[in-house]
C-alpha cells in the first residue's frame, strides 16, 4: 500500500478520497488554484501545494505542475478523482513516466473508450450489444442523411468526442437532418476540438441503467446497476441502485455484458459501462444496448456503495499498489436500495442558471451521507462546477429510502445561495417516481410542475420578521410599555415584492403580528416557539438576508423603507452578464439589426455555456465588451439603440 498520495482535483470528490486515505493510513496531499487556498479539501489534506490560477487550464489541468507537485512532496501515486485529468491517456503516461503510480486504468483503456464510435466497434467484438447506428469514419453530410434513413427516424446525433450533452441533437424527421448536424458539428468543434459524429437510434422510451465494473488489469467483476434516468438536458439529477423493476435475468446479463466490457481492454481499477434501455415494454435482456464506458470513478459511486458495503475507494488504492480483486462475484450482493441528490447553487427558475454566493450557512441533517466540498462560509466560485452537495441516503426498500431522500433534503439548509433544493424534494414527490416509472423524458414532460416556486405563508413571514427584529430570544427591552404593549414593524421583501410586517409584543413569550390581512400569533412554550400552532422554523440572518429553512429554504431581504430603487423596471436596451465568466463570444457589430431571440454573446461560466439573448428588435449601438474579457455579474455587454 502506498504511504503518500497526491489528489489531483478539488471539491467534493478530492475531500471523499481523501477520507478514505486517510483511514488507511495514507497521507494525503491536495493541489489547489489561487482562489481554493482556503478550500476545505486543503484544509482537510495533509500537506498542499498550490499549482496556478482560478482557471481550470491554469492550475487543475496542469498535468507538468501536478506531476511535480507529486514528486516534490514525495507521493508514490496519484489519484485524479473525476473531471479534469481523469480520463486524459497523456496525463496517465507522464505519471508514468515519472515514476508514480496513477490510481486508474492504463492509457491504453482510457484511449479505447475515448471515443464513441471506436469504442462501439471493440464493445461489438466483445460481444457486447450495441444501439442500432453509424459509427463510421465517413463523414460526409449525404452519406450520413443516408445512414439515418437506413437506421429510421427519429435518431440521434452525436459527437464522437462528446459528453455532458454537447454536440448531441434528436432529429424527428429527415428533412430536418442537415440543420441539425451542422448545429451539432459547430457545437462539437467549439467544446471538443472534433466535429466527428455517429448516428443512432433513438428509443422513445430510455432508461440510462449503468454498470459499476471493477478491474485489476486481469479480472473484473460488476457492482450491480444504478438507475441514472432523471436527467435534465442529459446531466443526472438523482441516481439510484439498485434500477426500479429490474429482473434478475435483465441484471445477469447487463452484468455480464459490463465485465466483458472491461475484461476487453485489460481494465484496472473501477469505471462505469452505461447502458441506454428501452423501456417501453419494461425491462427485457434484449432491449439494453452500449452507449459509452467512463473510465473513472463516477459522480454517483456512493448509492452503489451503500448497497454493496463496499468503498471503491478503497479497493481503487489496493488494486493500484498491487493487489488483485479481494472478492468474486459471488461473493457480491445487494442489500436494500440507495438515492444520491445532486444538490445545486442554481437558480432553477431562470432555467437553472448556475449561481454564485458565500454559503453563510450549511448543515445537514441526521440519517443522510452528504458529500461535500464545501462549508459554511465557503464562496461558490463561478470558475468551477457549483454542486454543493450528494446527499445520499440507504433503507431497506425503495419506499422507505425514497421516504428518508424526502426527509433529507426537507431537512437540508441552505442560506447565502438559491439552489435547486425545492426542485429536488419536487421530484422525490413525484407520482411517476415515486412507482419507480422513470425515464429520461420524465422531468422534462412535468419540468412546469418541478420548478414551481414555493409560496411563503404567513407564519414563514412572522419567523422571519421575528428573526430581523431580533425577537427569538428572551431580552428586557421586548416586553411592556409602561402604558401598553410595545409595537414594532419591520420591511420585509420577497422576490421583489415588498411585505409590511408589525408585531405587538405582550411579554417575553407572546407576540401577536399582523401581516396584510393576516393576524398570527406567535407563542413560546418551555423554551420553544411556535407560530400560529406550528412549530416555528430554524432562521439565519446574514445581512439583510433572513433565510428561512422551511419548504427547502425561503430568503427574504429586510428593507430599509426609505430605500428606493431609482432603476424601475428592467433596460431592455443593455444585455448583461448575468453571472461572472469568461466572454467566450461576441458576435453582435455596431449598427446591426437584431430580433428578440438572437444570440448576441455566449457567456462561459461554472462549466457551462450561456447564451445571451437580444430582449427585443433594435439596432446593435455597442458592443461593450470582446472574446476572452472576464466580466463580473452584471456587466454590460451589448447596447441596443434607443427605441
Amino acid at each position: 500500500m502506498f504511504s503518500k498520495i497526491l489528489i489531483a482535483n478539488r471539491g467534493e470528490i478530492a475531500c471523499r478520497v481523501m477520507e478514505t486515505a486517510q483511514r488507511m493510513g495514507v497521507t494525503c496531499v491536495a493541489v489547489y488554484s489561487d482562489v481554493d487556498a482556503t478550500a476545505k479539501h486543503v484544509a482537510m489534506a495533509d500537506e498542499a501545494v498550490q499549482i496556478g490560477g482560478a482557471a481550470p487550464a491554469e492550475s487543475y489541468l496542469r498535468g507538468d505542475v501536478i506531476i511535480e507537485a507529486a514528486l516534490d512532496s514525495g507521493a508514490q501515486a496519484i489519484h485524479p478523482g473525476y473531471g479534469f485529468l481523469s480520463e486524459n491517456p497523456d496525463f496517465v503516461d507522464l505519471v508514468e513516466a515519472a515514476g508514480l503510480t496513477f490510481i486508474g486504468p492504463s492509457a491504453d483503456a482510457i484511449r479505447k473508450m475515448g471515443l464513441k464510435d471506436a469504442a462501439k466497434v471493440l464493445m461489438e467484438q466483445a460481444g457486447v450489444p450495441v444501439v442500432p447506428g453509424y459509427h463510421g469514419d465517413n463523414q460526409d453530410p449525404g452519406h450520413l442523411a443516408g445512414q439515418a434513413d437506413a437506421i429510421g427516424y427519429p435518431v440521434l446525433i452525436k459527437a464522437v468526442a462528446g459528453g455532458g450533452g454537447k454536440g448531441m441533437r434528436l432529429v424527428e424527421r429527415p428533412e430536418e437532418f442537415s440543420e441539425a448536424l451542422d448545429s451539432a458539428r459547430g457545437e462539437a468543434r467549439t467544446a471538443f476540438g472534433n466535429d466527428a459524429v455517429l448516428v443512432e437510434k433513438f428509443v422513445s422510451k430510455p432508461r440510462h441503467i449503468e454498470v459499476q465494473v471493477f478491474g485489476d488489469g486481469t479480472h473484473a467483476v460488476h457492482l450491480f446497476e444504478r438507475d441514472c434516468s432523471l436527467q435534465r438536458r442529459h446531466q443526472k439529477v438523482i441516481e439510484e441502485a439498485p434500477a426500479p423493476g429490474m429482473t434478475p435475468e435483465m441484471r445477469d446479463a447487463m452484468g455480464q455484458a459490463g465485465v466483458r466490457a472491461a475484461e476487453a481492454i485489460g481494465y484496472k481499477g473501477a469505471g462505469t459501462v452505461e447502458f441506454i434501455v428501452d423501456a417501453s415494454d419494461g425491462l427485457r435482456p434484449d432491449r439494453f444496448w452500449f452507449m459509452e464506458m467512463n473510465t473513472r470513478l463516477q459522480v454517483e459511486h456512493p448509492v452503489t456503495e451503500a448497497i454493496t458495503g463496499i468503498d471503491l475507494v478503497a479497493w481503487q488504492l489496493r488494486v493500484a499498489s498491487g493487489e488483485a480483486l479481494s472478492l468474486r462475484q459471488a461473493d457480491l450482493s445487494i442489500t436494500g436500495h440507495a438515492f444520491e441528490a445532486r444538490l445545486y447553487a442554481e437558480d432553477v427558475p431562470k432555467g437553472f442558471l448556475p449561481a454564485t454566493g458565500t454559503l453563510t450557512h450549511l448543515s445537514f441533517p441526521d440519517g443522510c451521507r452528504a458529500d461535500s466540498g464545501v462549508r459554511a462560509g465557503d464562496t461558490i466560485s463561478p470558475w468551477y462546477d457549483p454542486m454543493i452537495a450528494k446527499v445520499v441516503v440507504h433503507g431497506p426498500t425503495r419506499a422507505v429510502a425514497l421516504a428518508r431522500l424526502d426527509r433529507a433534503l426537507r431537512g437540508t439548509q441552505v442560506g447565502g445561495t438559491v439552489t435547486n433544493l425545492g426542485f429536488l424534494g419536487a421530484l422525490t414527490c413525484h407520482a411517476g417516481f415515486a412507482a419507480g416509472d422513470v425515464d429520461t423524458g420524465l422531468i422534462a414532460r412535468n419540468l412546469d410542475q418541478l420548478v414551481s416556486a414555493a409560496e411563503p405563508e404567513p407564519r414563514h413571514v412572522v419567523a422571519a420578521a421575528m428573526r430581523a427584529l431580533d425577537l427569538i430570544e428572551p431580552r428586557d427591552d421586548t416586553g411592556f410599555t409602561l402604558w401598553a404593549p410595545l409595537h414594532r414593524a419591520v420591511h420585509l421583501s420577497w422576490q421583489g415584492e415588498p411585505i409590511a410586517a408589525d408585531v405587538q409584543v405582550e411579554g417575553q413569550d407572546h407576540q401577536l403580528w399582523q401581516i396584510g390581512p393576516d393576524q398570527v400569533r406567535a407563542a413560546r412554550h418551555q423554551g420553544q416557539w411556535r407560530i400560529a400552532g406550528q412549530v416555528m422554523p430554524e432562521t439565519a440572518l446574514s445581512g439583510s438576508t433572513v433565510t428561512v429553512f422551511d419548504a427547502y429554504g425561503l430568503a427574504f431581504e429586510n428593507c430599509d423603507p426609505l430605500d428606493r430603487d431609482a432603476s424601475g423596471g428592467g433596460d431592455t436596451n443593455v444585455i448583461e452578464a448575468p453571472m461572472p465568466g469568461l466572454v467566450k463570444a461576441v458576435f453582435a457589430t455596431p449598427g446591426q439589426q437584431v430580433r428578440e431571440g438572437d444570440r448576441l454573446a455566449v457567456l462561459e461560466a461554472m462549466k457551462m455555456e450561456h447564451a445571451l439573448l437580444a430582449a427585443r428588435d433594435g439596432v446593435v449601438a455597442e458592443v461593450l465588451s470582446s472574446e476572452g474579457a472576464q466580466v463580473e455579474a452584471g456587466a454590460a455587454l451589448v447596447r441596443l439603440q434607443e427605441e
